[in-house]
């Protein structure tokens, strides 16, 4: 795996000007500013899997992907930009070797879990991600001193998006379904206490978005040993039920702690459901990708499959690729969260 330096993605964010267009005053650290520290799995990824020693199943730096909007890959499993982008505004930019995380940065990896297991050696994991935090914080002590880094640290967002590939993987032998999801809701909870104890107060949540609706799972892969659509369903609607107690508990007994989140099942679904009323037309296939509903996880030829089909029009899609969703999709999902409660986090 390559050196620490090289996995995450420097974040450049000023308070109060998410989506918008640009940061105004001198250049440099802004007198009053947010950080924002971003962990997870695809839905967050800018490209730090490019870094890393694994496999094409798990990157996505190539065309046509980013091609929307960066017009050429990032590594980002979208055509274009993400959610963490549209939060962040496109101050998210990849810069090997700097440590000056005083705006905070991105630890988020394709295909990671909660579960260490999860995809094990060819991710940055959860945990793995919380020890980067933990360099990065220490890198700020040092170069901050110890009031201003944690006041720097708890003005802080932390935003996650975590568990989706943890259900996507076979369960553990003899394990029950409840067991399993309080095994990933449980290291959930282990990194938002970690985090809270280094002084991080704001945090934001997605919930596990409908697995089962995309087209990969709508497509029987050969050799596939997962968990059924059925399964996915019941474990995704318990993760996200015990998600929300979890956070409703932790209110009350974490110094500061408040918390955003975004409903991302309910959010899909009703794109799904109802794709006119939100500018859709094709939620069941990709956009790009080969077979039944485009849902074989070919995009850009470089997976083992070098055939795909690629869409004429990308913004009447639900999902890009077999199992990631369209720039559109995050931008409206990044917009309604901001307007909801999300933008509260950011007050300063």
């Amino acid at each position: 795996m390559a050196s620490f330096r090289f996995q995450i993605y420097i974040l450049a964010f000023c308070a109060g000007l998410v989506i918008q267009s640009s940061c105004h005053g001198h250049s440099g650290l802004q007198k009053k500013h947010v950080a924002l520290f971003i962990f997870g799995d695809s839905l967050y990824d800018p490209g730090n899997n490019n870094y890393i020693n694994t496999t094409k199943d798990f990157q996505a730096n190539w065309l046509p992907y980013g091609e929307t909007f960066f017009r050429y890959p990032t590594g980002r499993f979208s055509n274009g930009r993400l959610i963490s982008d549209f939060i962040g505004k496109n101050h998210l930019v990849s810069q090997p070797g700097l440590k000056d995380y005083t705006y905070g940065a991105n630890f988020a990896s394709g295909g990671a879990g909660a579960l260490v297991e999860t995809f094990q050696g060819f991710v940055i994991d959860l945990k793995t991600q919380r020890s980067q935090f933990k360099k990065v914080e220490k890198q700020l002590r040092q170069k901050l001193g110890e009031a201003e880094a944690y006041t720097l640290l708890s003005k802080a967002v932390y935003l996650i998006s975590i568990g989706s590939n943890d259900y996507s993987i076979p369960l553990a032998t003899n394990t029950s379904q409840e067991e399993y999801v309080g095994w990933v809701i449980g290291n959930l909870t282990s990194w938002i206490e970690d985090v809270n104890k280094k002084g991080g107060r704001k945090f934001g949540f997605s919930s596990v978005g409908p697995i089962a609706s995309t087209p990969s799972m709508r497509v029987i892969q050969p050799g596939n040993t997962g968990p059924s659509g059925e399964e996915v369903t019941a474990l995704e609607n318990l993760h996200n039920r015990l998600l929300s107690e979890v956070l409703t508990k932790l209110k009350i007994e974490l110094q500061g702690f408040k918390y955003s989140m975004l409903n991302l099942y309910t959010y899909a679904k009703e794109r799904i459901n109802h794709p006119s009323k939100y500018g859709f037309k094709e939620v069941k296939a990709a956009c790009c990708g080969s077979g039944p509903y485009r849902g074989i996880n070919s995009c850009g030829g470089k997976r083992g499959v070098t055939e795909y089909e690629l869409c004429n029009n990308v913004t009447e899609y639900v999902f890009f690729d077999s199992f990631h969703p369209t720039e559109r999709v995050y931008e409206q999902a990044s917009k309604l969260w901001w307007s909801h409660n999300l933008e509260e986090l950011f007050e300063i």
